[in-house]
This record gives structure tokens, C-alpha cells and sequence, in this order.
């Protein structure tokens, strides 16, 4: 089969498109024909050997994609051959096959284009999470999101504005902004202006996915209120005193999407809810930008330079 892949870690040029060993079918496996398969900040931090990467030779990025089945193992009870199927958390991912344990397998409902599944897929997830597992905001409150026009703030933006929450965010193209207003936010103000400095002490919650903009997040976030942490997509954070944190009762929040998708019951469930969002359109997700799977280098440059607002997919 074809896969994008790599032998040694660094900067989107150590990727490669070629031939590679097709994935081996399990018991309890399936073998998926990708048809769309996302791209995730994650994929460039294991891209640089900076965060977990399952050991194969040669290395095969990307953990997301949606396909068909066309084979499964013998103790598989809940997929068929033919059955199309959304996988999130599935390593090696970036290969015109992957093999899929079925308790990972997310069913896609018929009125779901392959499309919007992988653009919601991860990130939709994501978003859910952090709004009502982590911040759990109520209508009324004030929020900001870094980086709101990206896959997950885009979709974030939503999600939140639907409960009632006032969303404002930072974005750093004046296109970008526009993406974000039509998404639902209040105001969004411009990665580069003095913008902060009139919001000290002012936001129930801020979704900080940036990393590098925690010591702003502080400043911004009023007193008993929550920074919530999910990402490093413009650099690791500075260290955090938790006695900073004490002297304004503020919380900073983390936590980890798969310590919440623990069985394929609660998986599909969580799913269900994201595909009900969109058919409602609670939720509509922005165009993909889609890249064939043989230029993955520059779908990580894309990516990595910010020259893409929204979900980046490949196609095999």
C-alpha cells in the first residue's frame, strides 16, 4: 500500500510518499480503506519526536481518518465488510490502509458526508470535551479562545455560543477574524494588537491551545475564574507558580480527550452527539482543505505556518 512516512524526526521535509507493508488483520480488527484522513497538530509534535509515536519501521503518522471496511477478523461482532467508519485515536494512520480495532470503529450516519466526518472527527470531540467536561460554562459567562478560527476553536466557537456563552477570540489574519465572527464570536481581536491590555482580570474561562500565550491567559482570566490548557500549537508554556494561580483563586485545567473515550459505548455516544449538532446545524463546520496523501509535506507546512484556517484533510 501507499503511505506517507518518515525514518528520522525534524521539519516537514523528513516526510516521504511510498510503498509500505500493509497493516495485518486481527481477530478483533478491521482493515479500513481511508478515504479522508485528518491532520492534527499532534501529527507534526510526533513528526519532531516531541511526543508519543508508536515504534514501526519506517515511522507512519496520523492517529484520524474515515473509510470503508474491507475485511474484518474473525471475532468481530458490531462491523461488516462494506460498513463506512470514522476512527479517532488509531495510529499509523496516514497509509491508504489502517487497521482498526473495532472497539475504536465509530459509525457515521448515513446523512454525514465523509467530508464533515473527518473535519469534526478529533476535533469536534475535542471541542465537546473541553466545553463540558473541563470549563462546563453557563449562559452569561464570558470566554476567549486562542486560536478561534482553527479546527477546534472554530468549532468551539460553536458549541459554546449555542449554550449561551459570549465567545470572543484572537486570531491572526484579519481573514481569519471573519471566519470566527461568522462562526459566532462576539469579538475577536488580532493575535498582534495591544488587545490584552484592556482585558486584565475580565474572562470567565480562556481556552488556551497555543502554549506559549499562558502568561496572557493569567493576566486575562478574572479572579475564580479558569484557564483551560489543551495544546502547545505555538510553542511549550512557561512554567506556572501555583501560588500566582492561588493569590487570584484562579484554576488552570487540562486534561486528556482519551481519559474520557473509554469504551466503544461512551465513544459512539459522544460521536452521536457531535453528528446531531451538525445535522441540527448547531454546529457547521468549516470547508476542508484538502491535500492528496503523496503532498503530506506540504499539508504539515500548511499547517504548521498557519496558512490554513480550518480542518486540513489527505486523500489517499
Amino acid at each position: 500500500m501507499k503511505a506517507g512516512y518518515f525514518t528520522e524526526f525534524g521539519g516537514p521535509e523528513v516526510l516521504q510518499y511510498g510503498t509500505v507493508a500493509d497493516p495485518k488483520l486481527t481477530t478483533t480488527g478491521l482493515i479500513v480503506k481511508t478515504r479522508y484522513i485528518g491532520l492534527n497538530y499532534a501529527d507534526i509534535y510526533r513528526r519532531r519526536g516531541t511526543y508519543h509515536l508508536e515504534k514501526q519501521t519506517p515511522y507512519i503518522d496520523g492517529y484520524e481518518g474515515i473509510g470503508e471496511v474491507v475485511a474484518c477478523g474473525t471475532a468481530v461482532q458490531h462491523v461488516k465488510e462494506g460498513d463506512r467508519v470514522l476512527f479517532v485515536d488509531v495510529p499509523f494512520a496516514n497509509a491508504e490502509l489502517v487497521a482498526v480495532p473495532e472497539a475504536r470503529a465509530i459509525h457515521v450516519p448515513a446523512a454525514i458526508s465523509d467530508q464533515v466526518a473527518a473535519a469534526i472527527g478529533l476535533q469536534g470531540l475535542t471541542a465537546d470535551f473541553l466545553a463540558h467536561d473541563l470549563a462546563q460554562n453557563r449562559a452569561g459567562d464570558r470566554v476567549l479562545i486562542h486560536g478561534i478560527s482553527g479546527g477546534v476553536g472554530n468549532l468551539l466557537t460553536q458549541l459554546l455560543t449555542a449554550d449561551g456563552v459570549s465567545v470572543d477570540g484572537v486570531a491572526s489574519t484579519t481573514a481569519k477574524q471573519q471566519l470566527a465572527y461568522a462562526a459566532g464570536a462576539h469579538e475577536v481581536f488580532l493575535r498582534h494588537s495591544d488587545w490584552a491590555a484592556t482585558h486584565t482580570n475580565y474572562f470567565d474561562t480562556v481556552f488556551d491551545g497555543v502554549g506559549s500565550t499562558l502568561p496572557v491567559s493569567l493576566a486575562i482570566t478574572r479572579r475564580r475564574g479558569r484557564i483551560v490548557f489543551y495544546g502547545m500549537a505555538g510553542g511549550n508554556p512557561p512554567k506556572v507558580d501555583p501560588i500566582d494561580l492561588m493569590s487570584g483563586s484562579k484554576s488552570l485545567m487540562t486534561g486528556d480527550l482519551w481519559d474520557f473515550l473509554t469504551d466503544e459505548t461512551i465513544r459512539q455516544a459522544r460521536a452521536d452527539r457531535l453528528f446531531k449538532a451538525v445535522l441540527r446545524q448547531t454546529i457547521v463546520p468549516t470547508t476542508p482543505t484538502i491535500y492528496p496523501l503523496s503532498a503530506i509535506s506540504a499539508a504539515h507546512t500548511a499547517l504548521e505556518q498557519g496558512q490554513v484556517a480550518g480542518k486540513i484533510l489527505l486523500a489517499p
